[in-house]
């Protein structure tokens, strides 16, 4: 019997892929376990391998193929003896597509009446449909007349004027009606429409042909887009910015790095480990989950989610987006195990062979454009976390201590909070513990 290979749902919010590459062709005999395919997600490139095991009959879909639904028809297995191509033809056939449009079918004319004799009575003309009433007495579609006084001040004052019965002549709304609705509290505005964004052909019209060439959105980018307006159109954002001073933790990574020990590679002897800032910043922020344990949460409609331990995901930069990679415990790991974890997830992230596991879930995040020389900047809250930390670069200043200017190495940070999840001091807690941790560094080695 014919065993049909569907497309696989990779990640639970996974509703179509790209199958970029198939492994196989026709003819081939595959095992379960065996990689048959490539699939392109929103977010990587995974294999996908076989569960039974056959006689590759018919390849539906191509490579190269996107947007292929989940659940959707993409090869035809023949089992062990069968006929590939009798298992080609018996299959599931072609995959799912889209239904046109049903036309409608033509509906039988009546027949036509015999002619009536004329002593026959005239049928009554049908009764006149009268528009359907509303409740403030004007019928629905009716133009409502109001006196230019009457509509200035409803439009100060926020009052619907359709919604009013007007006592002037032929229900003409006149001032007092309009002070009467205003004295009894009703007959508020009617609520403005919600605003559309410009459909493509406005943008377009805006830019003379020829001008521009269009580029269409990959899964990534589609994705990027509907989590970044269900982010801001869902989470009440906002934000604390602190000032940490970098030099005790800058002196500390040297010394550290300086006395990492060496280890024999391919490439010969190199560091077992080489932090960076950004690797502290992890830690450090870590640890200050952990010290304020009430800012390590998730929002839900029925419950606040209270985490066990640190999860940090980190913004990676990769070609035609950005993906999340996951330190998961964090605060239970050294800086040195952290730095090379994350050089691993960085370096998979931007081949696009991370798992679903490696870069969805986690309690917090970090992105990190110092060394774009960017100041501070708020960065937008990537659900489920309830925060999400912007790191700028770390710059000399003139900062003032005791009474004297001093030249100290300061990075700007800043903290973007659900506030339905984490309250203005409770962030604020959060902040002056992570800050702590930048300016004590000691401290996340204890």
């Amino acid at each position: 019997m014919p065993i049909n290979i569907t497309m696989p749902a990779l990640s639970p919010t996974m509703e179509e892929g790209n199958l970029s590459k198939w492994l196989v062709k026709e003819g081939d005999k595959v095992s379960p376990g065996d990689v048959i395919a490539e699939i392109e997600t929103d977010k990587a490139t995974m294999e996908v391998e076989a569960v039974d095991e056959g006689t590759v009959a018919k390849l539906v879909v191509p490579a190269g193929t996107e947007g292929v639904k989940v659940n959707a028809l993409i090869a035809i297995l023949a089992g062990e003896g069968e006929d590939a191509a009798a298992a080609a033809k018996s299959g599931g056939g072609a995959a799912p597509k889209a239904e046109a449009p049903k036309a409608e079918a033509p509906k039988p004319e009546a027949p036509k009446e015999a002619p009536k004799p004329a002593a026959a009575a005239a049928a009554p003309a049908p009764a006149k449909t009268e528009p359907a009433p509303i409740a403030n007495g004007h019928a629905a579609g009716d133009r409502v007349f109001a006196s230019p006084l009457a509509r200035r001040i409803a439009k100060d004052a926020g009052v619907d004027v359709t919604a009013l019965t007007g006592s002037g002549p032929h229900g003409r709304v006149v001032k007092v009606d309009v002070e009467a609705a205003i004295a009894s509290g009703g007959a508020p505005s009617a609520p403005a429409p919600a605003p559309k964004p410009m459909s493509d052909d406005q943008v377009l019209r805006l830019f003379a042909e020829g001008s521009y060439e269009l580029v269409p959105h990959d899964n990534m980018r589609k994705t990027i887009a509907r989590r970044l307006v269900e982010a801001k159109s869902t989470i009440p954002h906002f934000y604390l910015t602190l000032d940490c001073e970098l030099d005790a933790l800058l002196a500390l990574r040297t010394q550290l790095n300086a006395a990492a020990p060496m280890r024999k590679t391919e490439k010969g002897e190199v560091p077992a480990y080489k932090l960076s800032v950004n690797d502290m910043v992890i830690k450090a922020m870590a640890m200050a989950l952990m010290a304020v344990p009430d800012a390590n949460a998730s929002w839900t409609e029925n419950a606040m989610v209270k985490h066990k331990h640190a999860d940090v995901g980190v913004a990676v930069s990769i070609p035609g987006g950005l993906i999340t990679p996951i330190i998961r415990h964090a605060d239970e790991k050294t800086l040195s195990v952290i730095s090379n974890e994350m050089k691993d997830l960085a370096s998979r992230a931007r081949s696009r062979k991370l798992k679903p596991e490696e870069y969805q879930g986690g309690t917090t995040a970090v992105s990190n454009l110092g060394m774009f020389g960017i100041k501070d900047f708020a960065a937008v809250i990537n659900p489920p976390h309830a925060t999400i930390l912007a790191v700028g670069a770390g710059e000399e200043r003139a900062v003032v201590k005791k009474g004297e200017i001093k030249i100290a190495t300061v990075m700007s940070v800043t903290l973007s909070t659900d506030h339905r999840a984490v309250d203005g001091a409770l962030g604020a807690e959060l902040l002056g513990a992570f800050k702590r941790m930048i300016e004590n560094p000691m401290g996340m080695l204890v």
